[in-house]
């Protein structure tokens, strides 16, 4: 009939096409399922609305720019007995995302601090939040190119838009005086308007000496820790502990002990 045929302009009209690129094999399935009208008319707009999510968490995976796929259930909290599960699942809900807090976790390297950042990025993307990934040194180069080039409002309004920012790896190397008061406008600009996640191996204390400027540091850990949440990890690094696992590390033994005598150190083997 003709008027069956002008079905998928209609669908592609309302904008309904997941509906219309599968609609015999929906009609089919509900079919088979006996649904009555109402049942088939939830069923199709429920197959909508999962495509439409998919869509949007493929893209906004790639607008993230995450370097890798990490998860929560890939994270080992047994072997990192610093961090609660109960905290980590309510970070991801994301309402400290809604609320436009900060989260700073904070650890020696190879602790997982990247892979909670990504994972976490990844459950606020699900939640409808929009999110980028840049570490520090990234971030502040880009920031510093585009102050030289006269264009620093738009690096800083390109920042600025994510819902969450996440920062990694602030304080593996000491930044400038510049660069310190260029960090300091964009969080300054997030403050309470977006969530920033930041990763470092430094604990607050020490920023003064990340940023080479105590005031500067005094400044921008004031807007941070205004609204947020810190979450120190201890215990060993991941990656040496799977060192540790082949026999590539050994215990390093201080001057006049013997081997084995100081458990907590250890070199390659």
């Amino acid at each position: 009939m003709e008027t069956l045929d002008e079905l998928p302009a209609m669908l592609t009209r309302l904008r309904l096409t997941a509906i219309r690129d599968r609609l015999d094999s929906l009609l089919d399935e509900a079919a088979r399922r006996e649904l009555n009208l109402r049942e088939a008319l939830y069923f199709l707009c429920r197959s909508e609305i999962e495509r439409k999510d998919q869509r949007r968490i493929e893209m906004g995976l790639k607008i993230a720019k995450f370097p890798y796929v990490r998860t929560l259930e890939g994270f080992d909290t047994q072997a990192q007995p610093s961090i609660d599960p109960g905290q980590l699942r309510e970070l991801a809900t994301g309402r400290w995302i809604a609320n436009g807090d900060a989260l700073l976790l904070l650890g020696p390297p190879g602790v997982g601090k990247t892979h909670l950042a990504v994972a976490l990025g990844r459950e606020a993307i699900v939640r409808g939040y929009s999110v980028l990934f840049t570490t520090a040194v990234a971030l502040m180069t880009s920031l510093s190119q585009a102050h030289a080039a006269g264009r620093l409002e738009e690096r800083l309004t390109h920042y600025s838009k994510p819902k969450l920012l996440i920062v990694d790896e602030l304080g593996y190397l000491p930044l400038d005086s510049q660069a310190a008061h260029l960090f300091f406008q964009l969080v300054s600009r997030r403050y309470e308007r977006g969530s920033l996640l930041i990763t470092s191996n430094r604990a607050v204390s020490e920023w003064g000496e990340v940023f080479g400027d105590a005031v500067v540091a005094t400044a921008i850990l004031d807007r941070l820790l205004h609204h947020s949440q810190v979450l120190t990890i201890r215990g060993d690094s991941y990656r040496l502990r799977e060192k540790r696992r082949s026999g590539l590390l050994r215990p390093l033994a201080a001057p006049g002990d013997q081997p084995g005598d100081n458990p907590q150190s250890t070199t390659l083997s």
